[in-house]
């Protein structure tokens, strides 16, 4: 999914629309959980499933997937539910390789639910193909099977799942899993790499229909197109300042830190475009870093100052006092907020920057989906600012 992914970003959005007033659904039993995540009480979540398919051909739709990662979290960043910022939280799967063992159907859990964005960027970088069986029916029931989707009637719950092979394969019948998920009010949109008539042949749009998913088909092999803008530079620069605002503790502290550093590598491998737009999306509210920086941690009550073993802190606040470690926490706080609005401000422009640029190309699919994503915002109670 390159230029065309850019529909995956803009299908989500469009269902986010349809979520706020949703009836709470009986819950099918989870069985075989790999992981519990833990949602909090009294919020909400947007939840989305990536099921991606890594047999050989699917190239492409890995890369793509890297690719536009960022311009999907900066789209629900701007979601708003009953005048709420929806929390994000993103799983991975992949299947139909044959690296994977047969005896689980070629699936793999790669990451359960969860909010570091730059383990889900690390893990989408990691990928490789080969060869394989796509079962769509089992790794659906398998995301459903594994995944805490939970029972809050507000939370939006997506699966994606993305592959070029007929969805009848496997010993799972994609007709039960669709009812599965139904029970758990999870959507399935399904996205064909290839013809559209030959996806619906292939039952990839009978299986989003029956629950009102949407069906899209891609030319996963297109290359993507990126829209620089004048406000790039700059908004790069702030990013380098926005890194200096972390404070790293804990064992893991400087790994994370690492790794923070190596997926702003990774999103400007493909262009300066889509470094921005990582930029961008750690300017949002999505982007959290509590177990390994004391200004989020703090923030978000995940430690008590005070509480804090010497042998956590960074260098910097080692033998300071308690009083002296939080003035130094909330004057990176000051600056990080000051360097997330100037994002944001400049943001904006580039925004109707690309806007332009794009009403002024033949890209009519995408504009036609905007339209209709705005249409659909004004009959339910999901907004975008």
């Amino acid at each position: 999914m390159k230029n065309q992914f850019k529909t995956f970003i803009l299908s989500i959005t469009l269902i986010a629309f349809t979520a706020c007033n949703a009836k709470t659904k009986k819950e099918t039993l989870v069985t075989n959980p790999i992981q519990k995540e833990q949602s909090i009480p009294g919020k909400q979540y947007i939840k989305v499933a990536l099921l991606l398919d890594t047999s050989n051909s699917m190239d492409g739709l890995i890369d793509q997937a890297k690719a536009q990662l960022w311009g999907m979290v900066n789209e629900l960043s701007y979601a708003k539910c009953k005048n709420n910022k929806p929390n994000l939280q993103i799983a991975l799967y992949e299947y139909g390789n044959d690296d994977l063992s047969g005896a689980e159907g070629h699936i793999r859990q790669v990451l359960a639910f969860g909010d570091d964005l730059d383990d889900i960027s690390k893990e989408l970088f990691s990928l490789t193909t080969n060869g394989g069986n796509e079962y769509c029916g089992q790794v659906i029931q398998t995301s459903l099977n594994q995944l805490t989707w939970g029972n809050n009637p507000d939370d939006l719950k997506l699966i994606f799942i993305a592959g070029n092979e007929p969805f009848t394969q496997g010993k799972i019948n994609y007709k039960d899993a669709s009812i599965n998920a139904k029970e758990k009010d999870v959507t399935i949109n399904t996205i064909f790499c290839g013809d559209y008539n030959q996806g619906v042949r292939t039952n990839w749009q009978d299986s989003a229909r029956l629950t009102n998913g949407d069906y899209l088909s891609i030319n996963h092999n297109r290359a993507t197109v990126h829209i620089a803008s004048p406000y790039d530079d700059e908004i790069l620069i702030l990013n380098k300042n926005l890194n200096k605002t972390y404070v790293v503790y804990g064992k893991k502290g400087l790994e994370k830190k690492a790794l923070q550093a190596e997926q702003d590598s990774n999103a400007g491998s493909y262009s300066k475009a889509n470094a921005v737009g990582r930029t961008v999306s750690k300017s949002s509210h999505l982007y959290k870093n509590k177990t390994w920086d004391l200004v989020d941690a703090e923030d978000l009550e995940e430690v008590v100052i005070q509480d804090l073993k010497k042998e956590a802190l960074p260098d910097v606040l080692k033998g300071k006092s308690t009083s002296e470690i939080k003035n130094y926490i909330s004057k990176k706080r000051e600056d990080r907020v000051k360097i997330q609005k100037e994002i944001q401000e400049l943001n904006t422009k580039r925004k109707s920057y690309i806007a332009n640029q794009k009403a002024k190309s033949s890209n009519g699919l995408e504009n036609a989906m905007t339209k209709a994503i705005k249409a659909q915002a004004k009959k339910k109670q999901y907004t975008w600012e």
